[in-house]
């Protein structure tokens, strides 16, 4: 054994009464964990490959199998953990970077859940959102300062571009190549049938889903993949990234396994070659030279798509938005650290940025105190999670949310956070064929829209006990959230009063 040797986090505990050798697990499992054994006539398994999909669990015919955490650990540590001592040891073994996917996993405050939101009683009546109306549409983009009239007394109705969405949601960006083709049709037939969009990511757009591009958020990156003329007019708006919460300062990078096929078509780049997007956009080093490429892009789709720009979650996030609300952007688009991702240096996904919910509020209170709130709308990700959520999310300001981890489980993810591997079980993060056959689109779509239906209804519910019938009157409206188990620099920061005031 080696010095390092650490016995496998999981455990595949199988009823051999109950297994009957079908090898379904064997067939069903990419990294190759369960093996059938001749000379014995059983199924065995190799533990140390385990990462917990749960497939086999779920496909066993005779539910013999179960997968557990193992009780065989290092003796404990409060300062030095398991996590910790394995991660030193695989970068003696290696010298290379560790990477991660998926969300931040630590213990960090989730703020969500220390706000309470308030309800109405006898003098502000509720409302039956199954009997009353109730209105969940939402509009981004830039709105008037005041109400115009002409000469006549008429309304004057002439808006920049607009995003119009059923309800205050959107799919977040996932690039073709870190997910599959069939999770992108997922995302985007739901899209279409939903009324909202969703965000091809920056690996472009494959020519399938160019009839989806009025649900459409086409976006242009560091590394430009996938971006030229017509993929711009392709979609209903364009979103800059400039940084994501997962990983924030630093650029992308999808290996050159996964660069295959429509993949190496729809980036504009080689078969196997590294897909890697530089950390900064080597034509943007201040407002200004992001409003040259703002306007650029207006230019190039004859201002009639609005222009999102999206940032991560840093410690200066409201001094940065009120930039970006003056460089001709529509909408800025905020990522907390907790958002989803292919792949992360795990040092960077477990320590850099802040929470959204402290961003969220800081931007808004920021652009309010200088006058220029209207002139974008805000969009807010990274680990939303349900409809309680959301309107947190818009009463602390937010026009609308980005969502991505809630959405991929909705298609049948586990948390399993190895999609850096491409050997995804579900047919999620992966472009191996066997593989991406597993997630049928019409399922996936159709589960997708049964989520945001039941998110869509709890909005409704949520705002009817609030005695409030429009997302527009909820919007920034902190007077219906308190505040519980937070300090009076969070309490001041988020904006609200403690519950009980």
């Amino acid at each position: 054994m080696s010095i390092s040797y650490i016995y496998p986090e999981f455990e595949v505990i199988r009823n051999d009464n109950r297994c009957i050798a079908c090898r379904v697990c064997e067939r069903q499992c990419a990294n190759e964990v369960h093996f059938f054994d001749p000379q014995r006539g059983v199924m065995m398994s190799d533990e140390s490959k385990c990462v917990n999909c749960q497939r086999c669990v779920s496909l066993c015919p005779t539910r013999a199998l179960k997968i557990v955490k193992s009780n065989c650990t290092l003796r404990e540590n409060a300062n030095w953990q398991m996590d910790t001592i394995t991660e030193i040891y695989k970068q003696a073994n290696s010298g290379g970077v560790l990477l991660s996917s998926m969300g931040n996993p630590k213990p960090f405050p989730v703020y969500w859940d220390k706000i309470l939101i308030n309800a109405s009683q006898v003098t502000n009546p509720s409302i039956d959102p199954l009997r009353e109306p109730m209105e969940t549409r939402v509009f981004l983009g830039k709105k008037p300062q005041k109400v115009d009239r002409d000469q006549d007394g008429h309304l004057v109705c002439k808006l920049p571009p607009q995003i119009e969405l059923s309800m205050p949601v959107m799919f977040s960006a996932m690039s073709y190549g870190s997910i599959s083709y069939n999770a992108h049709a997922s995302l985007a037939r739901a899209a279409q049938k939903l009324g909202v969009l969703y965000n091809t990511g920056e690996g472009g757009l494959h020519e399938d889903f160019y009839c989806y591009g009025e649900n459409t958020i086409v976006q242009v990156a560091s590394g430009r993949f996938g971006v030229h003329e017509d993929y711009l007019k392709a979609g209903a708006a364009i979103e800059i990234k400039m940084g994501q919460g997962a990983k924030p300062g630093i650029g992308g990078h999808l290996p050159g396994a996964k660069i295959v096929g429509d993949v190496s078509r729809t980036r504009m780049i080689p078969e196997g070659s590294d897909a890697i997007s530089p950390a900064p956009h080597h034509d943007i080093y201040s407002i200004e030279d992001l409003r040259q490429l703002v306007f650029s892009l207006k230019e190039a789709t004859a201002y009639k798509k609005p222009v999102i720009v999206k940032v991560a979650a840093v410690h200066n996030i409201a001094a940065i938005a009120s930039g970006i609300a003056r460089s001709g952007a529509d909408i800025i688009a905020i990522d907390g650290f907790r958002g989803g991702t292919g792949a992360a240096p795990t040092r960077i996904r477990d320590n850099v940025g802040i929470p959204i919910e402290l961003a969220l509020a800081a931007v808004d209170q920021r652009l309010r105190d200088e006058g220029i709130r209207n002139n974008v709308s805000l969009v807010v990700g990274g680990s939303i999670r349900s409809a309680s959520d959301i309107v947190k999310a818009i009463a602390l300001g937010a026009d609308a949310c980005y969502i991505a981890t809630a959405a991929l489980l909705a298609l049948g993810c586990h948390l399993c956070r190895t999609c850096q591997t491409g050997k995804c079980n579900w047919g999620i993060a992966t472009q191996r064929p066997e593989l991406v056959k597993r997630l049928n689109p019409d399922i996936g779509s159709e589960r997708l829209v049964n989520l945001m239906d039941a998110w869509r209804h709890e909005i409704k519910e949520l705002m009817g006990g609030m005695g409030i019938n429009s997302i527009e009157a909820l919007r920034g409206n902190r007077l219906m959230l308190r505040g519980i188990g937070l300090t009076e620099k969070e309490l001041e920061i988020l904006g609200i009063s403690h519950a009980g005031e």
